[in-house]
This record gives structure tokens, sequence and C-alpha cells, in this order.
């Protein structure tokens, strides 16, 4: 399989070629926000959350995988392409490549969510499952390029996959220009690379700080070490953020990040579950890692306009996080 380029370019006129390109395939997501949240955090100004759970597929990864395979020229599409990924990634791939038209190929963790395999397959996808290891999925996912000639998505590690994420944050930041603070989980990498490039060059002064959950904080461990750090994941609940930090994306989170904290599995549950019985709207625990920072005083954000990137809503109806974790 193709290596993901381990140098990754990107300037804000990517970020808009990309938005230009995604427009007539996307939702252009609210902005909501919550007094009864902002009483919550009486230090803060105000919370602004930009609502990717309204995304198509459900998730912000629809943004960088339709900006991914509508760039490939036709001679590449009509090979068709193919990704490994748990959940959201796949079924963005899995979605642009039918509405191009060609043919795509999803390598799964044989542990996915049910809703997310489904929500795959429904796309008229290959899906084919592989042990849970990360080693696991890029030798499945090889194989499938061999045999296919497909061409590699990768769900980070990818330039146009970046440069499509950071169309979230462009959008937050026309609506609410005076933001102080923005905030967005990380996993890979990829929507942090494209949020921070997005910010900084709209608001130069702004701060971009990144969460992610204890057990899975290489991310943390390798923004304080100054050097990119890969871990052996504990369990989290947070599907979505599993992964360790890409090499090209560590690169551009050490030159535009502000800071990275973690969370605790407990205050992704509660903040959760707070979301869901204040704001009334479903998000998935990855969703709710940056507001569990906020919830538990991680960060300073003390007479701040802090913007909060929800990043998906796909979650197992029959396995709440407060219903299996008693």
């Amino acid at each position: 399989m193709p290596s993901p380029s381990q140098s990754i370019a990107i300037d804000f006129d990517k970020i808009r070629a990309a938005h230009q390109r995604i427009r007539a395939h996307i939702h252009r997501t609210p902005v909501l926000t919550s007094e009864r949240l902002n009483e919550a955090s009486p230090a803060a100004a105000g919370l602004f959350f930009k609502c990717e759970n309204f995304q198509k597929i459900g998730a912000f990864k629809a943004r960088g995988a339709t900006n991914a395979v509508f760039a490939l020229d036709d001679p590449t599409a009509r090979r068709g392409v193919a990704t490994h990924s748990s959940g959201n990634h796949g079924a963005a791939v899995a979605r642009a490549a039918k509405l191009r038209g060609i043919a795509a190929h999803i390598v799964m963790p044989s542990n996915s969510a049910k809703v997310k395999v489904r929500a795959v397959e429904g796309y008229g996808a290959h899906v084919v499952f592989c042990e849970q290891t990360e080693k696991a999925r890029e030798e499945k996912c090889a194989e499938v390029i061999k045999k296919t000639g497909a061409t590699l998505i990768h769900s980070f590690e990818n330039e146009h996959v970046i440069a499509g994420q950071g169309t979230a944050a462009v959008e937050l930041l026309e609506d609410i220009p005076d933001l102080d603070i923005v905030m967005c989980p990380v996993g890979g990498g990829g929507l942090l690379s494209g949020t921070a490039i997005a910010a900084k060059l709209m608001r130069p002064k702004i701060k971009v700080i990144a969460v992610e959950p204890a057990n899975a904080d290489d991310a943390a461990q390798s923004f304080r070490a100054g050097r990119r750090i890969v871990t052996e994941k504990k369990f989290t609940i947070a599907d979505g953020l599993r992964t360790n930090v890409g090499e090209p994306n560590f690169a551009i989170i050490q030159r535009y990040v502000d800071d990275i904290v973690t969370v605790s599995e407990e205050a992704i549950v509660s903040a959760m579950r707070t979301m869901w019985e204040t704001m009334k709207i479903v998000i998935e625990p990855s969703a709710a890692v940056p507001y569990a920072a906020v919830q538990e005083g991680k960060i300073d954000v003390a007479d701040n306009r802090v913007g909060i990137i929800l990043t998906g809503g796909n979650v197992d109806l029959d396995a709440l996080p407060w219903m299996t974790m008693r």
C-alpha cells in the first residue's frame, strides 16, 4: 500500500478550494448555544457548538472524504477508492464514492460499532473485516488495494482530507468571528490539523486547544515531549480517538496548536449525557471529549468565547455508555 505523504503542505487557499468543491455535497451545520451550559461554566463568556453531528453521515468526516474523492482525476477515480476505518471515515468515503459513481472498499475492525458498519454497507461499499489492531487494518487494506487497484483515502494523513476537515472551522469562524478559543478532539489529527490551520490563518490570535481521552493520550504525550510518540492504546469509550496521531499531522500540530489536554472516561460519559439531556441532541462519545475538558476545568475559559466542534452523532442506541459502564 502506498505510504501516506510524510510532508503535507496546506494553506488557506487549499481549504477554501475544498469548501467550494464540497459545498454541494455537505450540510453547512448550525452553531448552537445553551444558556444552561453557559451557566454551568460561569467563567466562560459563552460556548458555541458547531454541530457536525448534523452533518452528512452524521460526522465531520464527510467533509474530508468528499474533498479527497472529488479531487481525484477521472482515470484514478475509475479504479475506485479504499480505506481502513472504525466507522465514520469509512461511511464518509463510501458515501463520497457513491456520489461520484465509483467503487469503495472499506476495511473495518471486527469490533466496529454495528451502527457504523450498517452505515458503510448502506452506501453500497464493499466491507472487509479484519483484526482489531492498527497493523491488521493497514495490512488488509494493502491487500485490497493490490487486488483492486483502488486509491487509498487515508483518514488523516491526506492533504485533501485535512483541507476538507478544516472547512468546519471556516464555517464556525464565519458564523462566530469573535471566538477566543476553538476546541476539537484529536485522534489521528486530521480534524485538528485542518482546524488549526484554518483558525490561525483566519484569526491569528485565537487559541487552538485539542482534547483526547487519558486512555489514548499519545498526542498529549507527543505535544509535551516535542516529538511524536506512538503508544499502545488502552480502552476508551471514544472509539473515534483510538488512533495514534499521524506524523505529518503532528508537524502541523506543533506549528499551530496551543495545547492538548486529556480527560477521563467518566468525564467523557458525563459530558455526553449532559449534552444529550441539556441540548437535546445526539452526540457520540468522541464528540463529547472537548466539553468534558471544559466541564472538568482542564482549560482556562475565563472571560473567553469558546467554539467547540461536535464531531459526530453516530451511536449504538442499544449500548449507550451510561448503560454499559455501570
